[in-house]
């Protein structure tokens, strides 16, 4: 079964940087669609960014599109965001998913996806 773990986040400030690792473990990611999700306290879990299995075309919420950047490498079975320019709304927990299928076919809140990890902490604060 997949296992996924996040790590990267923290406390940052507005304007600063952050780089999320998804990193897999016991199955290969090459076979699998990975979304990035947030939940931020008080509102429902919303879908930010999604790569497919060929890394073609990501796909982002116009929330971050243009700051964060969705990124994998098979070898490392890792799947990253990138992500910059952060603003107050960004505070939320990212949480990474995978789905045994080729592409993302749009966002969501995340149906269809099997496996999820744990989720990171991101704050952004002055």
């Amino acid at each position: 079964q997949l296992q996924l773990v996040e790590s990267g986040g923290g406390l940052v400030q507005p304007g600063g940087s952050l780089r999320l690792s998804c990193a897999a473990s016991e199955l290969s990611l090459d076979y699998y669609t990975i979304g990035w999700f947030r939940q931020a306290p008080g509102k429902e879990r919303e879908g930010i960014a999604c790569i497919s299995v060929s890394a073609s075309e990501p796909v982002y919420d116009d929330s971050v599109r243009g700051r964060f950047t969705i990124s994998r490498d098979n070898n490392k079975n890792t799947v990253y965001l990138q992500m910059n320019y952060l603003k107050f709304d960004d505070t939320a927990v990212y949480t990474c998913a995978a789905k045994p299928e080729p592409l993302c076919y749009g966002l969501g809140r995340g149906l269809g996806y099997d496996y999820w990890g744990q989720g990171t902490q991101v704050t952004v604060s002055s």
